[in-house]
């Protein structure tokens, strides 16, 4: 216990700075570490910034967290989540969230990413269920107001779109004591008709959920729009699947989870009802039920789909038309048995349409797209892990009589090194309407590959990352006539410490893709660079950025962009930050992709390309206990063109300009 009071001391010293200046929402600087600059990956980092989002929103006390609360951050691998476990169960809690200093599979990055999600408070003894009236007394309520307005118009606003140019989100959240949750959120696309047309409810999206966790052996329950996983996602999964440097922290564990979806994006999840039940100590039936209207592309008598679409745009009236002109209906089930560290679970799933699948085979990438208006899938999973090893795996099959397997395994060789290697295998025959997984294509489908990773601590402040991986299509893909290959890899630099982080950011993608006369295919490569620093002194914090990218394929483009972001916190109550960015790249081939601040639960990782400079102003003010209000100006001036965009979204100018309002109240 001496030792634990004197690591302790020395912890709340170290972090003192630190944490006199922290800012609201700092989570999102130290996510950014941890993003992938992949544009396949940009429907993946939106689940994972909202998923985040709301957990930042309502912090939990890391005393009380269950096994399953620390295994929601995708962030954390399975020794880090073990080892906090441990740590809380040895010395019987923490006093302080700052104890997080103390367990050494924690580097820097994850210890300041903990400390945004959870805090630390005694545990009283004997706590017991809380009563009905109990539960709305200390209830939390949150409403926020969000709208962006453009300072140009767009050829649609003027004739096609049948909308105002304005975007605009309502959302409201109930939570008490993270046993009941509730929530609402309307959103509006820009250029999408509001209380008009087939819009008369007001928003053109509607999401809505009501939660129950934790009561007696109800683990959760979910009913209204939510999202559901099960396994490694090649049966059912409309969360989020890892991008390639995430999966060197959580890719070798299978989780099954369910959650609300207060997405502002109307595709991706569930409606209906889904539970959580533990039918003993070391079983637990998951079941999910769900019928929802989606948008498709029909055949030209109206009698098939061609394409089942995930814009969620409705902006013009051929968008319009095919809006919720089909339904999906799902139901399904996933067993898991759990003893130590050793895991294996079932899974089922039926999916139907209400009208048949007969995609355009026409195109030769798209003869073994799903069809048909039933389908089934089935799959078992497994994981074990010990204090050196973690492996885990689904093998799934289905209606299409086809195969897809994934196998991970990493080994913690130590404290400071570990290494992870990933196996997959999906049949060009396999189908499942709402997997998603491991992909270097994006579809669980058409894929064979090997990934390998390591992640190096030599010390406290310094975490080295890279990884290799080799992919194989063997039908034809997208703009590959024939059988295809993929090739990535990355090597990446953090240090981090109180005040001062650093990083150098390297990655290699290559695409195998069809030639200028599509005789046969040739390498699409592109480089991307990055390095930034950022220091944290006192109530300023000063992050500088270089970015660079090339591109070859049919000829070489090349592009870079620097930045300069600086925040400052006058009041306790007040911040602002101004990022001032100079980009110059020769196409959209050689497009740069940076994350920059935005309102909460607004996810912003832009691509800049051209020749251009873009500007962005920041200002958030937290008036009271209850109110807090934001503004952000945003401009983006060309000078290589008098317009920007094309077709509806074109500008007749070389300037845009956006300004984005946010008023929150919380009860």
């Amino acid at each position: 216990m001496k030792q634990r009071f004197v690591l302790l001391a020395f912890a709340l010293c170290s972090l003192l700075n630190a944490s006199v200046a922290q800012q609201p929402d700092q989570w999102q600087e130290y996510f950014q570490t941890l993003l992938d600059d992949d544009d396949d990956l940009q429907t993946s980092i939106d689940e994972v910034y909202d998923l985040l989002s709301d957990l930042a929103a309502t912090p939990r006390n890391i005393n009380t967290a269950s096994r399953e609360d620390l295994e929601e951050l995708p962030f954390l691998t399975p020794w880090q989540v073990e080892s906090i476990c441990e740590y809380i169960y040895k010395y019987g809690g923490m006093l302080t969230i700052d104890e997080l200093a103390m367990i050494e599979s924690l580097d820097s990055t994850r210890r300041g990413l903990l400390r945004c999600f959870f805090y630390a408070a005694p545990v009283a003894k004997g706590d017991r269920t809380p009563t009905l009236a109990e539960i709305f007394s200390r209830s939390r309520h949150e409403l926020t107001l969000t709208a962006k307005v453009p300072f140009y118009k767009r050829h649609g606003d003027t004739d096609g779109y049948l909308g105002f140019p304005y975007r605009h989100s309502v959302r409201y959240t109930f939570n008490s004591m993270n046993l009941v949750k509730a929530g609402l959120t309307g959103a509006q696309d820009s250029g999408e008709p509001f209380f008009a047309g087939r819009n008369p409810l007001g928003y053109d999206h509607y999401s809505f959920y009501i939660q129950l966790m934790r009561i007696g052996r109800l683990k959760s329950l979910v009913a209204g729009r939510y999202k559901a996983k099960a396994g490694m996602g090649l049966v059912l999964n409309t969360d989020f699947a890892f991008g390639k440097q995430a999966a060197l922290a959580a890719l070798s564990r299978n989780q099954t989870t369910i959650r609300p979806s207060s997405s502002r994006s109307s595709a991706n999840y569930l409606q209906g009802a889904a539970a959580t039940v533990e039918l003993a100590k070391e079983l637990d039936l998951t079941a999910i039920a769900s019928w929802r209207l989606i948008d498709a592309t029909l055949t030209k008598d109206q009698t098939a789909i061609q394409t089942i679409l995930k814009t969620g745009y409705h902006r013009t009236e051929s968008e319009m038309q095919r809006k919720n002109n089909a339904a999906m209906t799902a139901l399904g089930a996933h067993l898991t048995f759990r003893r130590g560290g050793f895991n294996v679970g079932i899974t089922g799933l039926f999916t139907a349409t209400s009208k048949p699948l007969q995609p355009n085979t026409g195109q030769l990438y798209r003869k073994h797209y799903p069809s048909g208006s039933r389908f089934w899938n089935a799959s078992i999973d497994y994981s074990y892990r010990n204090h050196w090893l973690a492996v885990s795996g689904e093998t799934a099959t289905g209606s299409c009589r086809a195969l897809a397997t994934i196998n991970t395994a990493t080994a913690r060789l130590s404290q400071k090194l570990s290494l992870t290697a990933v196996q997959r295998f999906y049949s060009y025959r396999y189908a499942s309407l709402l997997a998603q997984s491991f992909a270097d294509g994006g579809h669980v489908q058409n894929e064979s590959g090997l990934y390998l990773g390591a992640e190096y601590r030599p010390g406290s402040h310094l975490t080295l990352t890279a990884y290799t991986d080799v992919a194989r299509f063997p039908w034809p893909k997208y703009l590959a006539d024939t059988t295809s290959h993929a090739y990535e890899c990355m090597a990446s630099a953090t240090y981090r410490n109180a005040k001062l982080t650093m990083q150098m950011h390297y990655r290699l993608k290559i695409r195998e893709k069809n030639n200028a006369d599509h005789t046969a295919l040739t390498a699409d490569a592109t480089h991307r660079g990055r390095l930034f620093a950022q220091l944290q002194a006192g109530r300023w914090l000063l992050k500088t950025q270089a970015d660079v990218a090339c591109n070859n394929y049919k000829k070489r483009s090349t592009g870079w962009m620097l930045s300069q972001t600086a925040s400052w916190q006058p009041l306790r109550k007040l911040q602002t930050a101004a990022t001032a960015a100079y980009f110059h790249t020769d196409d959209y081939a050689s497009r740069i992709y940076t994350y920059e601040r935005g309102p909460l639960y607004t996810m912003s990782f832009p691509a800049f390309y051209g020749h251009g400079f873009h500007l962005t102003l920041l200002l958030r003010a937290d008036l009271s206990r209850r109110w807090m209000a934001l503004a952000k100006l945003s401009a983006t001036r060309y000078f290589d063109r008098s317009h920007i965009s094309s077709g509806l979204q074109q500008i007749d100018s070389r300037q845009q300009t956006d300004l984005e309002l946010q008023v929150r109240l919380r009860l």
